[in-house]
């Protein structure tokens, strides 16, 4: 089935225009002090929220090895 009429450049665009891609956040590991993503595990220390810290010694995180 086609489409009525043709959608104009103008309202194409404007459609498009909150479909460009933002760079992920970040935040500083308060117990490494290195740039971590939120929500993410710290590679350094294994830091993720207050409270919790994660180390997986096989992948080399949140071990000081």
């Amino acid at each position: 089935m086609l489409p009525a009429q043709r959608q104009s450049r103008g309202r194409s665009k404007r459609r498009r225009s909150h479909d460009a891609i933002t760079a992920p956040g970040s935040t500083i590991c308060p117990l490494s002090g290195m740039p971590k993503r939120h929500h993410r595990v710290c590679a350094e220390s294994g830091y993720v929220r207050p409270g919790l810290r994660i180390i997986v010694r096989k992948l080399k995180i949140g071990s000081n090895d």
